[in-house]
């Protein structure tokens, strides 16, 4: 099973090489090395490239971080390729507003079976006042609640239904000297992936929403300090591993928290999966990892089956390029990036694709481990109302990092909830 990009990261870091051409003599498209996605969209383009003679798309490949300052350098130029691939949310939002992508609700309006191929929660991260501006492609990774069967069996209780439960399992396992939740809270964006279901459960998707929107005062409506108040209470009993400020989600020592048995629960992305199945001995084989969406607040206005984390990649296509080259990406869109060949790869990797059509692909599956997950994770995602984006991914890059660094702080305890509201709130719109 293939690990996703973990959503504080953004993309995988790999060491190949760039290849291809700059934009500009054509059609282009850049994106990111780093298996499996790197073969998989160079397929595609392939594929393209074989049924259009005529109109060939040029490809140009980058490392993450060297991605990342190249295409926004090269956008800002006016140079940027046609085709970009990016994370949706904070970022494409910084390019409609600079008027630098295409609106596409057209052309979804025009391919509505496209539209339809696609889980409708993945659009969220594609959409700016209502209207789309990019494509979901490649992948979904929802956040999930991971816990350890044995460590139930040994407390005698049975996996959280709602946060009281999840409060009332922390002084049990306690006693029983274990951690109730692994944390690499030094990587910080895990910390968010908590505060990312709290503000959900308790106030529903609106909250956030109106932060991401930029209202003024966001972060202090009462559903969000209510949740930033709710997760100090469970630092304050205990509820992580001690010492888990100093642990990295980089080095997966959070994950292997879990698998050895030191912690009952841990909060992470889908990408775990497949490191947890290698690295874990019989953790997984054995039929030992149990896995859930996050529960619901008592009193709380969310919908318990929606879900945060990667709702997909994105694709748009540069304001200003030719028309002739936008009629080119608007066909590879159209027929290369969410058809059956795709589908197909993303899966066999051991990934959900954003298209509807993965569920087809999971009856061949004979591992029955790999086989429940990836079912469990088409199903929390097709049954998500709202599949909210990752928080440092939502907002602007300045946001973001004003967010990382206050939710460390409120994780060690060092500013209260008014504290976090306060010095997000200054940054509203940045």
């Amino acid at each position: 099973m293939s690990a996703l990009a973990a959503c504080g990261t953004s993309g995988p870091k790999t060491t190949s090489g760039s290849s291809g051409g700059a934009a500009g003599g054509g059609a282009s498209y850049w994106f990111l090395t780093g298996q499996p996605g790197e073969t998989i969209r160079e397929a595609q383009v392939k594929r393209f490239n074989e049924a259009n003679s005529g109109t060939q798309l040029k490809t140009n490949k980058f490392q993450n971080d060297a991605f990342k300052q190249k295409i926004k350098t090269a956008i800002g130029a006016g140079q940027g390729p046609t085709l970009i691939w990016g994370w949706g949310g904070g970022g494409l939002k910084s390019y409609v507003d600079a008027g630098q992508v295409e609106d596409l609700t057209s052309f979804f309006g025009e391919n509505a079976a496209l539209k339809d191929s696609i889980f409708p929660s993945a659009f969220g991260a594609a959409t700016v006042s209502g209207k789309i501006y990019a494509m979901p492609v490649e992948t979904v990774a929802p956040i999930v609640l991971f816990y350890d069967k044995r460590s139930f069996e040994k407390i005698g209780a049975q996996p959280p239904q709602s946060w009281g439960d999840i409060m009332d399992l922390v002084p049990k396992f306690n006693a029983a000297g274990i951690a109730p939740f692994s944390l690499g809270g030094q990587s910080r964006w895990t910390n968010m992936m908590w505060l990312e279901f709290l503000f959900d459960r308790i106030g529903g998707s609106e909250v956030f929403g109106s932060i991401f929107e930029g209202k003024a005062n966001g972060w202090s409506d009462p559903s969000a300090l209510k949740a930033l108040d709710e997760m100090q209470k469970l630092i304050k009993a205990g509820g992580f591993i001690k010492g888990f400020s100093s642990i990295t989600a980089d080095s997966n020592a959070d994950q292997a928290l879990l698998f050895t048995g030191k912690a009952a629960m841990m909060l992470h992305g889908a990408w775990t999966y497949g490191n947890m199945k290698t690295s874990g001995k019989d953790f997984v084989t054995g039929g030992h990892l149990g896995y859930m969406n996050f529960p619901g607040v008592d009193g709380g206005k969310g919908d318990p089956s929606d879900t945060v984390g990667n709702p997909g990649q994105y694709l748009s296509i540069s304001s200003k390029a030719s028309d002739a080259d936008k009629a080119t990406a608007k066909k590879f869109l159209a027929n290369n990036v969410v058809d059956d060949a795709s589908v197909n790869e993303w899966v066999t990797t051991g990934n959900i694709s954003v298209a509807k059509s993965s569920k087809d692909r999971l009856a061949a599956i004979t591992d029955k481990n790999d086989a429940d997950w990836l079912k469990f994770v088409y199903d929390t995602s097709a049954n998500a109302k709202t599949f909210a984006q990752s928080w440092d991914q939502a907002l602007s890059p300045t946001q973001a990092e004003t967010l990382l660094d206050n939710i460390a702080k409120l994780f060690q305890l060092s500013i209260s909830p008014q504290q976090f509201a306060d010095s997000m709130n200054a940054v509203i719109g940045k």
